[in-house]
């Protein structure tokens, strides 16, 4: 059992969520805030992103819960979509100075006392910059198992495309050499040091969100988090994944809905990111020879994927004159 000595950790979080087409999720999201943190003071930074669905009224919906004595927010209602990293530098540039903050998905569901403790977990070791929870499905009509996601990343390397490319990856999914990228060697149950969790649920201290500043949107979408991970740990930083602490995540609600875009954009990302890290003459040279890769990778998968969405869409859907935005494969 945990003791939370709730004095002498900051008394207030700052919480950054953006939503896109959110509205199955936000409500829920948004009501186990407070829940999720009992006791300190509570700043929502939320952007939407022109959202065509009802996530702006669930919004107003849920926060008509909220404490209003330990509750403050922004609401940020862009009327386009200028991606994920832009909305969230729109919410960093009012966070509260000072103040850790959660990078939090619309997605997301948090038990009580879930941040609380993840706060405790961050301050209990001096170098520790970031700390993210463990990750896992929630339960629904279809299944009750509670499964582990694995959340957690080494940061890549030019070797982990081609041991994805020619399926090694796949084919040794726990190989540490193999599949090292997506850390196959790893169960997600013990406390470690880890490059890069993913960016779901991330609690920064104040200090790093000082020092390594906003994210870069050279990556509009993808890759985002991980560069910003990587900088944490280029100041010094340590950054942990913390088992003891559970977060339900749907993962990916948003970016099924644009699938197509999503997957060249996760690709181009993906190049921009070994360009951005290139240390010597053959990280030059290796980053021009795999853009051409990337690329193609990217439209063999928007092709298999539009492909995917006709032959398992209803028969009249599959004759309809627009594609349905919400189809996706796997």
């Amino acid at each position: 059992m945990i003791m939370l000595n709730v004095t002498a950790l900051p008394n207030q979080l700052a919480l950054i969520i953006v939503t896109y087409q959110s509205g199955q999720h936000i409500q829920a999201c948004l009501t186990s805030l407070p829940l999720a943190e009992p006791h300190r003071r509570l700043h929502l930074l939320l952007v939407d992103n022109a959202s065509r669905d009802d996530t702006r009224e669930q919004i107003q919906a849920a926060l008509e819960s909220f404490p209003v004595e330990r509750t403050s927010y922004k609401l940020i209602y862009n009327e386009a979509n200028l991606g994920f990293t832009h909305a969230v530098n729109q919410a960093l540039a009012h966070a509260p100075q000072r103040t850790p903050v959660l990078f939090l998905n619309p997605d997301t569901e948090l038990p009580p006392q879930s941040l609380a403790v993840l706060l405790e977990k961050l301050y209990a070791d001096e170098g520790a910059g970031v700390v993210a929870p463990q990750l896992r499905y929630p339960a629904n009509a279809n299944s009750t198992d509670e499964a582990i996601q694995a959340s957690c990343r080494h940061f890549p390397a030019y070797a982990d495309l081609f041991f994805e490319f020619t399926g090694l990856a796949r084919l040794f999914p726990h190989s540490p050499l193999f599949n090292r990228w997506k850390m196959g060697g790893f169960d997600h149950r013990t406390r470690r040091a880890v490059d890069q969790p993913q960016g779901a649920c991330l609690l920064a201290r104040p200090e790093v969100i000082t020092q390594v500043g906003l994210w870069d949107e050279l990556f509009p979408l993808f890759f985002s988090d991980v560069d910003w991970c990587r900088r944490v740990w280029q100041a010094g930083w340590k950054i942990y994944f913390e088992p003891e602490v559970t977060v339900f995540h749907e993962q990916g609600a948003s970016v099924k809905q644009t699938r197509p875009r999503a997957i060249w954009s996760s690709h181009v990302s993906f190049w921009r990111y070994f360009r951005k890290w290139r240390a010597s003459w053959r990280d030059e040279i290796l980053s021009l020879v795999v853009a051409p890769v990337l690329l193609l990778a990217a439209l063999v998968r928007i092709v298999l994927c539009n492909v995917s969405a006709v032959t398992q869409a209803p028969p009249e859907a599959a004759h309809a004159r627009q594609p349905k935005a919400s189809t996706f494969c796997a």
